[in-house]
């Protein structure tokens, strides 16, 4: 059978007679993408069986193809149409990895005691500081983490850590405190904007800090 043009997969998968295989085609194609995204050399996944990762690329085929119809109107032709598909096929499936890597995440664990930002030696370039600048760069981070648990409230705290130190996913991040994405934005704006107040008033401007642990 030929590839599909473009204008084919769109008349194929809006027709009442040609959808059921259409549909079939694109979930297989979708499924060999992502299996293949998968079975790469990820960390997170390199304990699973190839049966496993075959499972899951299934399952997530099966969800790319339904956002993918839920998107149809949104293809322009921009390119091809199984490279379009593709795109939010590998995208779903990042998403959903990234969702499984926080499913224990506690907003609990971002209050513990312990250290809260990286260390000196992740923060810096490659070449070695100064003694004097070291001591300065140590200072201030004390200051910035000192101004997280000072200035920001329990909320406000928990969102920027979680979302800018800890990498969490914001829909996740909004699911456990019972928020939604809107109204966790505008906690992280707000947030951001107190923080930055609060250092620039102890002389610590976004400049001077850039220039400190950019060399």
């Amino acid at each position: 059978m030929s590839e599909r043009s473009n204008d084919d997969w769109l008349a194929a998968l809006q027709d009442p007679v040609a959808q059921t295989a259409a549909l079939g085609d694109l979930r297989a194609r979708l499924q060999r993408s992502i299996y293949f995204y998968l079975s790469q050399d990820r960390s997170d996944l390199r304990g699973l069986a190839a049966q496993e990762l075959t499972q899951m690329a299934e399952d997530l085929a099966q969800d790319a193809t339904l956002r993918v119809m839920d998107n149809l109107h949104k293809f322009r032709g921009e390119s091809r149409f199984t490279t379009w598909a593709t795109k939010i096929a590998i995208r779903l499936a990042i998403s959903d990895l990234r969702r499984a890597r926080y499913k224990d995440f506690s907003l609990d664990q971002l209050t513990a005691d312990g250290e809260l930002l990286p260390s000196r030696a992740r923060l810096t370039s490659s070449s070695s500081p100064s003694p004097e600048r070291a001591a300065e760069r140590d200072d201030v981070l004390q200051k910035i983490e000192l101004a997280l648990r000072e200035a920001l409230t329990e909320r406000q705290y928990q969102a920027l850590v979680a979302v800018a130190l800890k990498g969490v996913p914001m829909d996740v991040l909004a699911q456990r405190m019972g928020s939604n994405r809107n109204a966790l934005y505008k906690l992280i704006h707000d947030a951001r904007r107190k923080l930055k107040a609060h250092l620039q008033e102890q002389g610590m401007s976004t400049d001077y800090m850039l220039s400190l642990f950019g060399e």
